[in-house]
């Protein structure tokens, strides 16, 4: 695994009053102060700490340990969690070895964590993405990595000669899948409109086998940038066997396809850990949600390596510094569906809740084809 670097202290500050709930507002706090020697944490993953998605995550809990001194038992980790009771026996097995916040990071741990905070209301679940918060001991975390997906687009819209790039996609009807796809097309149709973005659905976030298989179905159809929303590399494997080009996701996926993959959209996962946990020792957390993005340094573009096209690095450069300004966001109007319905207005700016759930949840824009 490649170690990350840590954002400066000052980002976790940063997350410490960002995104508060409005009920929340001057509520005193509920848990802690925890002592350092006392304190522990654990995480469920849905993969290893070698996947790109999972491996994001356990270098994220890694720089919070690393951050704050603690030791390695003080840290503990539950691997390979599918998303079915094992998720329940897991975050037991957690709050059985004392710890007092567990982290889950996939979209079908929601409703698990979310029992269980009624079950242990002493413990504190924090779960990444998802839509859910009790206001006592259950929140959530994610980020805007749409705006780096945007990013991406731009790159896999300038390498493209074909004007067809494939998407490898984890679940349909699911609002953070759909959403990365649609930012990845508006930034593919910014630089080259007459592109089309073919989207196939997998319906698991980790499957290796099928992501390269999948892969290699939108190459046949002509594709020949592969992006995806998938855990593993393989689909960048599968572009650099096949000679064409691909973005990857979670990390710099550059090492395992190095003539074929062009950028990543990439997290910095232990600012929030740093955060949550430096709260819960301080005896401040509270259940605010967390919903950052370029601004704050949660999400990235990974380097561009020597495949990208020329011009590549201006284009997403400014359209960097338009998200920073703050006065502009991927999701402005006007945007049209793939069945040719105005969905946001010319001017208008989707609302986080539709980003994170409401439209976005089946939403796919105009260029997007499900194959």
């Amino acid at each position: 695994m490649r170690t990350r670097t840590l954002l400066p202290l000052f980002l976790a500050l940063i997350l410490v009053c960002a995104l508060a709930l409005p009920a929340l507002a001057g509520s005193a706090p509920a848990f802690g102060p925890v002592a350092k020697e006392d304190l522990k944490v654990g995480m469920v993953l849905i993969g290893s700490q070698d996947d790109g998605f999972s491996g994001a995550h356990y270098n994220g809990l890694e720089g919070m340990k690393a951050e704050l001194g603690l030791t390695d038992s003080q840290v503990l980790y539950k691997f390979n969690v599918p998303e079915t009771a094992e998720c329940d026996a897991a975050l037991r097995e957690l709050v059985d070895a004392g710890c007092q916040i567990i982290f889950g990071n996939s979209w079908g741990f929601m409703n698990y964590m979310e029992e269980l905070a009624d079950e242990y209301p002493e413990v504190i679940f924090s779960h990444c993405s998802g839509y859910k918060n009790n206001g006592v001991n259950f929140n959530n975390y994610f980020g805007r990595i749409y705006q780096s997906r945007y990013l991406a687009g731009i790159a896999a819209g300038l390498k493209t000669q074909t004007n067809l790039i494939g998407y490898v996609a984890a679940w349909a009807d699911n609002a953070e899948v759909n959403g990365g796809i649609n930012a990845f097309a508006l930034g593919v149709q910014s630089v080259n409109p007459e592109a089309k973005v073919y989207v196939k659905y997998i319906s698991s976030w980790f499957d290796p086998t099928l992501e390269k298989q999948t892969a290699v179905a939108l190459l046949d159809l002509g594709c020949d940038v592969i992006a995806q929303h998938v855990d593993t590399a393989m689909p960048q494997v599968a572009a650099q066997e096949a000679g064409k080009f691909g973005c990857g996701y979670n990390t710099d996926m550059t090492p395992m396809a190095p003539d074929a993959h062009l950028t990543a959209p990439i997290w910095h996962w232990s600012s929030v850990y740093i955060a949550q946990v430096k709260d819960l020792m301080a005896g401040t957390w509270q259940p605010v949600n967390y919903f950052l993005g370029l601004k704050e340094g949660m999400v990235d573009l990974s380097p561009l390596s020597k495949n990208v096209a020329e011009g590549t690095a201006e284009k997403i450069e400014e359209a960097r510094a338009r998200i920073l300004s703050g006065e502009w966001d991927v999701f402005t109007g006007p945007i049209y569906s793939n069945t040719d319905e105005l969905v946001v207005k010319e001017g208008e700016v989707l609302a986080d809740a539709d980003i994170t759930g409401g439209l976005m949840t089946n939403l796919l824009i105009k260029g997007v084809e499900v194959k």
